[in-house]
């Protein structure tokens, strides 16, 4: 059985994932980083990203999380974001209506809150299209 850490998805509405994983993966504000058992200590801010519990029990779970903080200490990461949204909670329609609305609203001008917008509806999608490839082989 593979080494795993503690790990928690949290958001100030409720936790998202309690548990053990082999490797959780997300970006920070430095870049992508992975997890592993053991890591050494952490602390940074966390972007507007997917991120992916591997579980022991060869279970994945995929997150869209927009913005918040990843620390790592004594075998355990805690990622504190501002909103997430477990990969079976995310309305398609409404991302995907959310990306066309800031592609057009980009299309005139550049505008942070705009793109910020579309970052998250990207993550959205692509959280929403891992859930789908991950579960037809």
């Amino acid at each position: 059985m593979a080494a795993t850490i503690d790990a928690e998805l949290l958001t100030p509405e409720r936790p998202l994932f309690i548990g053990a994983a082999t490797m959780v993966t997300l970006r920070t504000g430095d870049g992508d980083i992975a997890f592993l058992a053991h890591h050494a200590p952490f602390m940074g801010t966390v972007d507007i990203c997917v991120v992916k519990v591997e579980r022991p029990d060869a279970a994945t779970l995929y997150a869209a999380v927009h913005g918040g903080f990843v620390q790592v200490a004594k075998n355990k990461v805690v990622i504190l974001a501002d909103i997430a949204e477990l990969a079976n909670e995310i309305d398609v329609a409404r991302a995907q209506h959310a990306k066309e609305r800031a592609e057009a609203a980009l299309a005139h001008s550049s505008d942070a809150m705009a793109e910020a917008a579309l970052r998250r509806a990207h993550v959205r999608l692509a959280v929403s299209s891992a859930i789908i490839r991950s579960s037809h082989p």
